[in-house]
C-alpha cells in the first residue's frame, strides 16, 4: 500500500492538473458556509450505507463502526494521533511558530479569497493543523510543510470537503494566506478511488500553484485525501534550491503515514 500510494501521488503531481489558512501557514480544509453542491470528484457509484453516516462509494477501507468518532472528544483524540509532528517529516525538521492551529477552529476561504480561522461548523467534529519547517542551509531556503487532520460528522460532509477543495481554485485563483503571503496560479485535479492510480483512499484532490512571499515565487503542493469520515491534508511550500521532485518526496510519504494512522485509529479492515 505504501509503495502504491507514493507512486500514485507522484504521478498525479508530476503528470499535470486540470483547472478545475491561512493556507500556507495553516492549510486546513475549508469549511465554507456556502451551499453544498454535488461532489465534483466523480466518485464511483455503487453507493452503500456508511458507518459514519450518509453514503459512501466503493472504498479501499472499511472502518469498525464502533470506532468511528461520534463525539468531539473522540475526534480530537484521532486528530492528535494522526497529524504528523515535526520529527516525523524527516531529519532536521522543527516546529514553526505557531506550531499548531487554535483548538476548535478550521481554516475558511472567505468571500474575499482570504484564509481565516473560524469556529468549527456542525459538520466538523475536530480539526488539527501542525506546522513544521526545515531551516535553510547550504544555499537552500526554509521549506515549510503542514499536516492537517479533520474528522467530519458523516461521510457526506467529508466528501463535500473534497468537492470544495477541488472547486476553490476556480473561485479564487489568487488566495491571501497572510499579510505578505499569497497562493497564485492555482489548479486542481481529483483522483477518486479506482481512478488515476488511487487504490488507497476514497478520494484525493491535489492542488498546485505558486507560493508568493515578498519577491519570491516558489512551487506549492496541496493534497487532500479522504478515508470515510476523516480527511488528511498535506501542504509543501517550496523554497530556493528545492526541485519539484524533492517536494513530492516529502509530501507523498506524509500522506501515506497519516492514512495508515487513520486506519489504525478506526480499527477497520482494508
Amino acid at each position: 500500500m505504501r509503495a502504491a500510494a507514493s507512486a500514485a501521488a507522484t504521478a498525479v503531481l508530476l503528470g499535470g492538473c486540470g483547472a478545475g489558512g491561512d493556507k500556507a501557514a495553516e492549510p486546513s480544509p475549508s469549511a465554507s458556509a456556502r451551499s453544498a453542491t454535488p461532489s465534483a470528484s466523480g466518485s464511483p457509484s455503487s453507493s452503500a450505507s456508511s458507518p459514519g453516516g450518509g453514503t459512501a462509494s466503493l472504498s479501499p477501507f472499511e472502518a469498525d463502526p464502533a470506532k468511528v468518532p461520534r463525539t468531539r472528544r473522540r475526534a480530537e483524540t484521532v486528530t492528535q494521533a494522526v497529524a504528523l509532528r515535526p520529527a516525523e517529516w524527516g531529519a532536521g525538521f522543527r516546529a514553526q511558530q505557531p506550531a499548531a492551529s487554535a483548538p476548535g477552529t478550521v481554516a475558511v476561504l472567505d468571500e474575499q479569497c482570504r484564509w481565516q480561522r473560524r469556529p468549527l461548523p456542525a459538520s466538523v467534529l475536530a480539526s488539527l493543523s501542525r506546522y513544521s519547517e526545515l531551516p535553510g542551509a547550504g544555499g537552500r531556503g526554509t521549506l515549510k510543510v503542514t499536516a492537517v487532520v479533520t474528522v467530519h460528522a458523516d461521510v457526506s460532509a467529508a466528501d463535500q470537503q473534497l468537492s470544495t477543495t477541488l472547486e476553490e481554485p476556480l473561485r479564487c485563483r489568487v488566495q491571501q494566506v497572510r499579510t505578505d503571503e499569497q497562493i497564485a496560479g492555482l489548479m486542481s485535479a481529483a483522483s477518486p478511488y479506482g481512478e488515476g492510480g488511487n487504490t488507497y483512499a476514497d478520494d484525493q484532490v491535489v492542488e498546485i500553484g505558486q507560493y508568493l512571499s515578498g519577491a519570491s515565487a516558489q512551487t506549492y503542493r496541496w493534497y487532500v485525501t479522504r478515508l470515510g469520515t476523516v480527511t488528511v491534508a498535506v501542504s509543501v511550500m517550496g523554497a530556493t534550491g528545492y526541485t519539484d521532485d524533492e517536494l513530492v518526496r516529502y509530501a507523498s510519504p506524509a500522506v501515506t503515514k497519516m492514512l495508515d494512522r487513520v486506519k489504525d485509529e478506526l480499527g477497520g479492515k482494508s
